[in-house]
């Protein structure tokens, strides 16, 4: 059958009828392929089976994409045969192009490819492979396209009369002429088959066609040595490059190199003086026996090509020095290789061998053995003593569990060695008496025994050591690392060792540091966080120390002379102790301290630490969040001139100094959390930056006609007394984006999510604006959890389109609803997540993970499918380079390595759960699931809770996006928990309705309250935007007011109770989180220009969005209201007010203004609801507008771009319902009456999800 289309009409509807639906679904086995083509005049839609095909009608009309209808048994020679091709293509996430053979089947490769991404059910799979979204990850063409980023390098030939120079002495000759990039060849003779051809480079030069001949000015006849032909899909050297015999260098990598074709693998001989060629990544699956005739060959890379095994051949390559073999599926190397006596590098990582090939001991010129992401089970260092030419040996990522050693004779050759990820439980590594490094990261050591003759740098991070021996004392050892182990004392060699500069026994059980350590005349590093260290020893002497971590311990006070003896410290983090002063920094009158980054969080100091301060005039930083602060005084402060970040969050300050206006370099101030009611003068300085005063007592602001051009973000969310005016600026871009939507699938559920993109914002911004959408879908086609979980993810990963083909990102997704399952709860909780994002629940006090951590540092079952994959994994522990994740949306190019397919888990909710916390990798690597639990449990406002965790990330070192959402959840056991029952409620235009809510639609409903955090941080320089959004009870973009009907205080609400649109605060669209200018890659971010003043000392980011309910209502006492008056607004309990004022050069970029309602409107169903014809899953992201004030957008206000805005405090006119006064009384009876008189309440929630709904599938 053939059917008429286009590539830009088509769609699915349009492209299948009531007859080809009919027949997919007949058989699972059947299906369609969408052809692609350039140029094609006839367009046929063919219905093709395993043993006839037949062709109903036909059209002539002008097309390039042909509907296949096929089987799994299908071969492309008899789908060419239909079509009137020659050959199939297949294309990859838009990448290389690859001929199909005659007897592949199409359907059945995208039947395979699904179901290796993570599609289970067949006729799931069925149906995703009808759908065109799929072309951005798997293609077929009817002819081989031409990539446009290969456009430099098409050629184009031809016979032209050609003559060097100008003068008549030159003749003109017939010659080939080839067009190559901007390279011209040209043959040296008229028989273009012989001879050299002149490589002529046409840079700088002029080209101009007179009479069908070039002529050519300042152009120099050079020859090319080397050629890259790498990923352009080739199946063979293009004929002109064998007129050249020059070329040396031959990159041909990431192509599909054929043998036997007139310019495939076994011409390659021609090439008389090759030394280089790179053949890696062309799937070749058997080794060319043909390149061991290139004699003059001495480099050769042959990765990931799927060879099982070597011909002996391979040992005439008597001059190679080279040999990359890495990625295959090599057991054993042949003794013929021992000829290669030049060999001094041999790579075979990530093969299949179980041992050290013997062949080693020949190579005499080899010093390394690179087997990592092999098979080894035992280390025989008998074999290693025997090869005495090798010094460095990498067997990282086997599956070492033990050691041999055949005698006591000493190794004095091997130098290095790194063991890292493998599965030992005992070291003993003393026979090797040259050993300078070790790495042993991430195994399960108990114990650890080495020589200490040489002995330069050991890391040993990530064990279970309580004991690591080394002797004699390394003198020369410089860096140690022993974090993340059992160890409760520091080793006494340690303390013996005269050079060492570095030590890191943090994450241990250490109940003190040894005066020799801290004393010690070499070190400069020290880091003893999270230990029980109770007190430091008193310093004597002078120390060199720079860098001192105690952060986590149980310190009550620091050395009194740790500032006056440890004159070169410069960094100090003693976070989260017990201190309650600090020591003096000079023992004189003059400070000679260089102290200048200084962290205190999370302790127990008072007004009376301030005046030490002063001490350090070189402070840069300084971090006093959650502490017992009253005051800073003034005159302190004054001094302080070369501050640049300022943190003072979560104390009881009342005021921030007016002198703060002479720190001239301060561009960071971050005062959150604290009772501040009057507005600091910091608009006057030149390179402030960012200003977060948020959750304080602000009263009033005065800002200033003209802002500093430096301003960023100035954050007011959470002052319930502020009234103020504000401005329109951009927003500062992070690359975390967040998903808050408590009123969703109408009402039935709420969903939370969390996208990091590690260094590019656009796929999390994606989505946050599409993954909701896709929830919705499948949760209407499945009630299987774990069905529509997994599918929304693969789905997501589909449409993520071409964005999604090089870019990747983390997911998080919790999904809360009614408990079909489980009888005795009343609503689960389900998480998917994939990549590092990880959601924990609180219940009852202790913290419940409930995500999987998808890395290869993390996970030893994914590390082995990636191994097994043949994936490159760098040092670095990226695969092929690029990720440390093995599963995340996007990164398509990177399959079969990297995967969509999340974990899920689903738990029901009980009365003891409590609130969920969701974080970014940035969070949890800097905070433990009990630390983050017992930080926000008593934090009644959702938005400080958020605040404080990524404040505490950055105060314990975190550098990086760190992002965090927390929900707090209400669960009753007898009824709605959100006390709506016989309240009276405004109606959704705005005036006091007369509607009450008598029957909760569920016997049980989570409150749910979520307050969103971001930051950006690098280098060591800290500074927070904000923004706040209210109660996320809506998906629609309303706006809200301060007087707007609010209730008496905030109360957490049930999420599948929203309050009536007027009641409370309405959950608005904010996109606060978005990737900063300053990210290194260069792929996420708009911006021309970085922020001045950040980029050199680094900066941290917080942003804060869908904040959902702000305090926990006391139920006690709940308020009384008349029935039908209007309820009023307290502003001491009102937290739902921002100001976001942000710049930067991106036009495409947004920010959530205060939160003033102007206008209501009527709810919509979520899956339906749009902003300016642009569908939105939630309520928590920016569409793409030119203004980015969504307020105006919201209200669809007319744009501006200055001016003042007030806050109403009421309702506009338009937006009440006015009555004259004489007839008020009478208008409230008759409402009283038509209250009274209502035959039925509205059916309940309860009653309305259990009518049947009727969906349209594609087939």
């Amino acid at each position: 059958m053939k059917r008429n289309g286009s590539r830009n009409c088509l769609n699915r509807r349009s492209r299948f009828g009531s007859r080809e639906r009919d027949w997919l679904k007949e058989d699972v086995k059947r299906g369609c392929v969408y052809l692609y083509g350039a140029d094609t005049t006839t367009a046929t839609a063919t219905t093709t089976t395993s043993s006839s095909s037949s062709t109903s009608s036909s059209s002539s009309f002008s097309s390039d994409l042909h509907l296949v209808l096929c089987t799994v048994e299908t071969p492309a020679s008899e789908i060419c045969a239909g079509e009137g091709r020659e050959s199939l293509y297949l294309q990859l996430h838009g990448d290389l192009v690859r001929k199909l053979e005659p007897t592949e089947r199409p359907l059945q490769i995208v039947y395979d490819y699904l179901s290796r991404l993570g599609f289970d059910d067949p006729v799931r799979i069925q149906e995703e492979a009808t759908n065109p979204d799929l072309s951005c990850m798997i293609r077929f063409y009817g002819e081989k396209p031409c990539q446009m980023d290969h456009l430099d390098r098409i050629l184009l030939s031809g016979i032209y009369n050609v003559r060097k120079g100008k003068t008549q002495l030159h003749k003109w000759a017939e010659r080939l002429v080839v067009l190559c990039g901007t390279c011209l060849i040209v043959s040296s003779v008229k028989d273009c088959q012989t001879g050299k051809m002149h490589i002529l480079p046409l840079v700088g030069g002029k080209v101009r066609l007179t009479e069908m001949s070039y002529s050519f000015d300042h152009v120099v006849s050079q020859r090319i040595s080397t050629v890259d032909l790498s990923c352009y899909s080739l199946e063979e050297v293009p004929e002109h490059l064998f007129y050249s015999q020059d070329i040396t260098y031959l990159n041909l990598r990431h192509n599909f190199m054929q043998l036997e074709r007139p310019g495939g693998l076994d011409t390659l001989y021609k090439f008389s003086q090759l030394k280089g060629l790179n053949l890696s990544h062309n799937k070749l699956g058997l080794f060319p026996v043909s390149l061991c005739e290139i004699s003059t060959l001495t480099e050769l890379n042959l990765s990931c090509n799927g060879f099982h095994d070597l011909p002996s051949q391979i040992g005439s390559l008597l001059n190679l020095q080279t040999l990359c073999l890495d990625g295959n599926f090599l057991t054993t190397l042949p003794e013929e290789l021992g000829n290669l006596q030049q060999l001094s590098s041999l790579g075979i990582s990530f093969n299949n061998f179980n041992q050290i090939p013997g062949v080693y001991e020949k190579l005499t010129m080899l010093d390394k053995i690179v087997m990592a992401g092999n098979c080894l089970e035992v280390l025989d260092l008998g074999v290693l003593t025997r090869m005495s030419n090798i010094k460095h040996v990498d067997l990282r990522m086997n599956c070492l569990k033990s050691t041999i050693i055949e005698n006591l004779e000493g190794n004095k050759h091997i130098v290095h060695m790194d063991l890292r990820d493998n599965q030992l439980t005992d070291l003993d590594l003393s026979s090797l008496c040259s050993l300078e490094q070790l790495h042993c990261e991430r195994n399960q050591l108990r114990e650890l025994t080495l020589s200490g003759f040489s002995l330069r740098n050991l890391y040993a991070n990530s064990n279970r050591l309580t004991a690591v021996n080394v002797y004699p004392v390394p003198n020369v050892l410089t860096s140690l690392e022993l974090s993340r182990n059992l160890l409760e004392c520091v080793p006494d060699w340690a303390c013996e060792a005269k050079k060492l500069e570095i030590l890191d026994v943090s994450f241990n059980l250490l109940t003190e540091v040894p005066m020799r350590i801290l004393s010690s005349l070499s070190l400069r590093k020290l880091m003893v966080g999270h230990n029980h260290i109770q007190v430091l020893p008193a310093l004597v002497e002078h120390i060199p120390l720079e860098v001192l971590d105690v952060q986590h311990n149980l310190l009550s006070r620091l050395p009194d002379t740790l500032f006056s003896k440890a004159l070169n410290l410069r960094y100090l983090n003693a976070s989260a102790n017990n201190l309650e002063s600090l020591p003096s920094a000079c023992a004189g009158e003059e400070s000679l301290s260089v102290l200048q980054l200084l962290y205190l969080t999370s302790n127990l100091l008072t007004d009376q630490c301030i005046p030490v301060l002063v001490g350090h005039p070189h402070l840069r930083i300084l971090h006093l969040a959650n502490n017992q602060l009253q005051t800073f005084p003034a005159s302190k402060l004054n001094k302080l001139e070369q501050l640049e970040e300022l943190n003072v969050s979560g104390n009881k300050l009342k005021t921030i100094p007016t002198t703060i206006a002479n720190c001239k370099r301060l561009h960071t101030l971050v005062a959150h959390s604290n009772n501040i009611s009057i507005f600091p003068e910091i608009l006057q300085l030149p390179q402030i930056q960012f200003v977060d005063l948020s959750c304080n007592d602000l009263t009033e602001i005065l800002i200033p006609e003209v802002l500093p051009a430096t301003l960023q973000d100035l954050d007011l969310t959470g002052n319930t007394n502020l009234v103020l005016e504000h401005k329109t600026l951009d927003m500062f871009r992070l690359c975390v984006s967040a998903l808050a939507m408590d009123n969703f699938a109408e009402g039935v559920g709420a969903v939370y999510g969390m996208f990091d993109g590690d260094r590019n914002e656009e796929l999390p911004r994606l989505l946050q604006c599409t993954m909701a959408d896709v929830l919705l879908e499948e949760v209407q086609q499945s009630t299987n959890d774990t069905v529509f979980m997994s599918n929304t993810f693969l789905v997501s990963h589909r449409k993520l389109g071409m964005a999604g083909q090089k870019l990747g990102s983390s997911a998080l997704l919790c999904y809360i609803r009614p408990d079909t399952v489980d009888p005795t709860s009343s609503f689960s909780l389900t998480v998917a997540n994939v990549g590092t994002c990880q959601a924990v629940l609180c219940r009852s006090g202790k913290p419940v993970p409930l995500s999987k951590v998808f890395s290869l540092e993390q996970d030893p079952e994914e590390a082995e499918r990636v191994k097994d994959q043949k994936a490159i994994i760098t040092e670095d522990n990226k695969v092929n380079g690029v990720t440390y994740c093995t599963r995340m949306l996007g990164c398509t190019y990177l399959y079969p390595w990297i995967l969509p397919k999340p974990h899920i888990s689903s738990t029901p909710l009980t009365i003891q759960d409590e609130l969920l916390i969701l974080g970014n990798k940035a969070l949890w690597e800097h905070l433990s699931y009990t630390e983050a639990v017992n930080a926000v449990r008593h934090v009644q406002d959702p938005l400080a809770a958020a605040k404080k965790l990524c404040t505490l990330a950055q105060s314990y070192g975190c550098q990086d996006n760190v992002g965090a959402m927390v929900v707090y959840l209400n669960i009753g056991e007898e009824g709605c928990t959100c006390e709506m029952n016989g309240l009276t409620l405004p109606g959704p235009v705005g005036f006091a309705s007369t509607t009450t809510i008598k029957d909760a639609p569920k016997p049980t409903t989570p409150s749910s309250s979520s307050g969103i955090a971001s930051e950006f941080s690098s280098e060591m320089s800290t500074s927070e935007v904000s923004s706040e959004v209210g109660s996320t009870a809506s998906d629609e973009h309303n706006t809200m007011g301060l007087e707007a009907g609010l209730l008496p205080r905030p109360e957490r609400r049930c999420s599948l109770h929203p309050t009536p649109t007027s009641g409370i605060f309405q959950r608005q669209p904010s996109c606060a989180t978005f990737s900063s200018n300053q990210s290194d890659n260069g792929l996420d971010s708009d911006d021309d220009q970085p922020v001045e003043g950040v980029i050199t000392n680094g900066s941290k980011v917080e942003v804060e969005v869908d904040i959902h309910c702000c305090r926990g209502r006391d139920f006690e006492n709940p308020p009384t209201f008349p029935e039908n008056s209007s309820i009023p607004c307290p502003e001491e309990h009102a937290r739902g007010l921002c100001l976001g004022i942000r710049r930067q050069n991106s036009v495409n970029s947004g920010i959530l203004l205060p939160m003033s309602r102007d206008k209501m409107e009527l709810q919509k169903s979520p899956s339906t609801s749009c902003l300016y014809g642009k569908k939105l899953s939630n309520g928590s992201i920016v569409p793409l507008e030119d203004s980015l004030n969504l307020i105006e957008v919201a209200t669809e206000a007319p744009k501006r771009k200055t001016g003042y805005f007030a806050a109403p405090t009421q309702l506009e006119p338009e937006d009440q319902f006015v009555v004259p006064r004489d007839l008020e009384e009478e208008v409230k009876e008759q409402m009283k009456q038509q209250h009274e008189g209502r035959p039925e309440p509205e059916p309940s929630e309860e009653d309305r999800t259990e009518l049947p709904e009727e969906f349209d599938t594609a087939l």
